[in-house]
């Protein structure tokens, strides 16, 4: 069960960039961007063959990111140029990078498990450290059964999703993020400030599938290999875990509402990998699961919600009815 959840955590951790990118088009921008199904897929793709061609896995990210990015600029110009509606936009780039992915990978699947990756290379490095015979101590001392083989990929995906976050963060309280957020809000309004709002949804939709293909890359890396399908529902994944943030931990500030959709991301693979374990569900049941989640997300708040109106009105009734009562004893 350890080992189950540990696992969930450090993918959750990963997932997270991508869902940083979603939270940027669906919440910030106000834009249901499909891309990310396709752009996800080739982040993969491009780290993944970039790494077997012999180039620095580093490098082969980056370019990732690059790519993803190009791809995000690509649906925005198609919406803001081509005046093609958002929601067809992305659909339109999620179908043309299934035949791009397809080209630049060359067959449908390409295995690392032979190729130096980040993760490995991260992994021997953390090795030296003797971090993971302290912490495995730890949980032996706490009488926890299977042990992590390393603790390398969680610290690793810690630093750089929270790396993202804090960087997100900042741009957006920079004057072209206020502005960015301001366009999702009110076009109108943010063009009567002699903004270009063409070139922010641009810009946003870039960056959002710049880290999405982060994310990408780098489960390719994790996991061992880049697939064509992988990309299938990631849209659905982001959602839920910036629903499930969202709902859990509050949306008071944009500092605390990344935050809360890293946490979704990690809480939303914990769930799955739970779920997953109940003896009647199979792997294939993992796209079923996930809508449910996404149900169960969405409708909770607003059932709370609704119970917490409902006590208020019940509350203010009785406080009415008292100082009623009290006015007829008095006269």
């Amino acid at each position: 069960m350890f080992i189950s959840i540990f696992g969930s955590i450090e993918s959750g951790i990963i997932y997270a960039l991508m869902a940083l990118g979603v939270y940027l088009t669906f919440r910030i921008l106000d834009f249901p961007d499909l891309t990310v199904d396709g752009s996800f897929v080739t982040g993969a793709a491009v780290a993944a063959m970039m790494i077997i061609n012999g180039y620095s896995p580093i490098i082969a990210t980056l370019v990732a990111v690059i790519a993803g990015f190009i791809a995000g600029c690509v649906t925005g110009i198609l919406h803001t140029k081509g005046k093609i509606n958002p929601l067809l936009s992305g659909i339109l780039m999620m179908i043309a990078l299934y035949s791009i992915n397809l080209r630049i990978m060359g067959r449908p699947n390409l295995p690392l498990l032979n190729e130096t990756t980040i993760v490995k290379q991260l992994t021997g490095f953390w090795q030296t450290l003797g971090f993971d015979q302290f912490f495995n101590g730890i949980l032996m001392f706490l009488g926890v059964p299977q042990l992590p083989r390393t603790w390398a990929v969680v610290f690793f995906a810690l630093i750089v999703t929270l790396t993202v976050k804090v960087l997100l963060d900042l741009f957006l309280k920079t004057e072209v993020g206020l502005a960015l957020r301001a366009t999702g809000d009110n076009k109108r309004m943010i063009r009567s400030f002699s903004a270009n709002t063409d070139y922010l949804i641009i810009l946003g939709l870039g960056i959002s599938n710049g880290l999405v293909a982060l994310s990408g890359a780098l489960i390719a890396q994790y996991g061992g290999f880049a697939d064509v399908g992988m990309g299938i529902g990631m849209i659905i994944i982001g959602l839920a875990s910036v629903i499930i943030g969202e709902a859990l931990f509050g949306t008071k500030t944009i500092a605390r509402t990344t935050l809360a959709v890293i946490g979704g991301a990690i809480i939303y693979r914990i769930v799955l990998t739970l779920a997953l374990r109940v003896e009647f569900l199979e792997t294939g049941d993992m796209k079923l699961i996930t809508a449910f989640i996404v149900v169960a997300a969405l409708v909770t708040p607003k059932i709370l919600a609704a119970r917490k109106e409902k006590r208020r009105r019940l509350k203010k009734r009785t406080e009415l009815s008292k100082i009623g009562g009290n006015g007829n004893v008095a006269s």
